[in-house]
């Protein structure tokens, strides 16, 4: 989708610089050609050797070096690009930006520059919050600047909230939308998914909070050696225990057949099938929030055998009878005085992912479905990314595509925001 297309990416001084790196590489194998200006800060933080090395073009940082300004001059760098992302975007960059100030070839670039830009902030949630940094942002979405994220979460100052710069697929996803026109300014921030109104978190917020999560698919025996499943690895479900757990929470993660490895910190309950799962679910409550994430088999034999069904020549196959398994979201969600105070959803679904998404969390009673789609192609069962849906009874929220530890993380911190409201 990218070949041919030029991007200018202008990295500033912050530690999600080091993001940079995947971003490069990332637009690379999609075909695009990067070339990179970096501040003088931003070299604190990933080195010109780097970024030359993934983008395989000259970096470049120095607004007065002769060579630069004869072969190479800011002009010419700041409109021979297709787009210039800024990534990470700072306070310091932004402010620059929406003042017009030009003391460096970064800020120089962008002043000079005729072409869109996108741009990543990133920076502490205070920082973020501030009222000069949002008139900011402000402006320069009047000016038609694009904006992806930032996101919530944790911070390397160990408060929690929005200014996490977006992950690099997201910001891929943005530069390949816009590319393909379905983007615009100055209403692009909005086709991104945006964090209601901000609360800004302790560290740990869910200390003494109890959660419980379900992982993995169910398998339902036919007999000692067959049985119903899916294709679900459990890799999305494990990674919320596990986000849950570094946000403070005494998390029980129950979980069906998987080859994923126990998160740290969490307590497993392996089960095999939906009766065992919801038995288990059953014991871990009372709890503060039930997130149920595994894929549970619809339905099960409805007399599964103890030895193994022979198959005898021409004889027809065996009738299985099937019967409908408990809906362990629906009873969690209808759980009288044991009612976790959040029930969380999971839909997997191949066709209409939002409006079956909508229709579920009605009936099952749930608080929020988190949709996502698993039809072929998708990669979603057993992939290491993940595009989702959120969906409450204030709306829906679409999340780009991002990988299932990000999806865990932005679920556990908006989690952690309604349970501390």
């Amino acid at each position: 989708m990218l070949t041919g297309k030029r991007i200018l990416l202008i990295v500033s001084g912050g530690i999600a610089a080091f993001k940079c790196h995947d971003l490069i590489r990332r637009l690379r194998e999609r075909g695009a050609a990067v070339r990179c200006v970096m501040t003088e800060a931003a070299a604190k933080f990933v080195t010109p050797l780097s970024l030359q090395a993934l983008s395989e073009d000259r970096v470049y940082a120095d607004m007065f070096s002769l060579t630069d300004e004869s072969e190479m001059g800011h002009i010419e760098l700041s409109r021979e690009a297709d787009l210039l992302v800024v990534a990470p975007a700072t306070a310091d960059i932004l402010a620059k930006m929406a003042a017009g100030l030009a003391d460096d070839l970064a800020s120089t670039v962008l002043l000079a520059t005729d072409k869109t830009v996108l741009a990543a902030p990133a920076m502490n949630v205070r920082m973020w919050l501030h009222a000069a940094t949002q008139a900011n942002a402000a402006t320069l979405r009047g000016r038609g600047v694009l904006f992806v994220g930032p996101n919530e979460g944790a911070m390397a100052c160990n408060e929690y909230g929005p200014g996490r710069m977006a992950e690099p697929l997201e910001i891929v996803a943005a530069i390949e939308s816009w590319f393909m026109g379905k983007l615009a300014a100055p209403d692009f921030h909005m086709a991104l998914p945006q964090p209601p109104e901000a609360i800004i978190l302790p560290h740990r917020p869910l200390l003494g909070r109890r959660a419980l999560v379900t992982s993995g698919p169910t398998r339902e025996a036919i007999d000692p050696v067959r049985y119903i499943s899916n294709h679900s690895s459990g890799r999305q479900g494990h990674a919320i225990a596990a986000a849950l757990a570094t946000l403070g929470a005494d998390v029980t993660l129950v979980a069906g057949p998987v080859s994923q490895a126990d998160p740290v910190g969490v307590r497993v309950v392996r089960v095999d099938s939906a009766d065992q799962m919801l038995e288990a679910c059953q014991v871990a409550l009372p709890v503060d929030v039930a997130v149920c994430a595994a894929a549970v088999a619809d339905w099960k034999v409805a007399r599964a055998v103890n030895a193994k069904l022979k198959k005898a020549p021409g004889a027809a196959p065996p009738v299985l009878e099937l019967v409908p398994n408990p809906d362990i979201l629906a009873t969690l969600s209808a759980a009288g005085i044991n009612r976790p105070r959040l029930v969380v959803g999971f839909a997997a679904e191949t066709e209409d992912v939002v409006s079956n998404a909508v229709a579920k969390r009605t009936r099952k009673g749930c608080d929020w479905i988190v949709a996502n789609d698993v039809s072929a192609g998708s990669g979603t069962f057993g992939g290491t990314d993940n595009t989702v849906h959120l969906v409450t009874a204030e709306g829906v929220e679409d999340w780009p595509k991002q990988s299932k530890d990000a999806v865990a993380a932005r679920l556990a911190v908006r989690i952690a925001q309604h349970l501390v409201a």
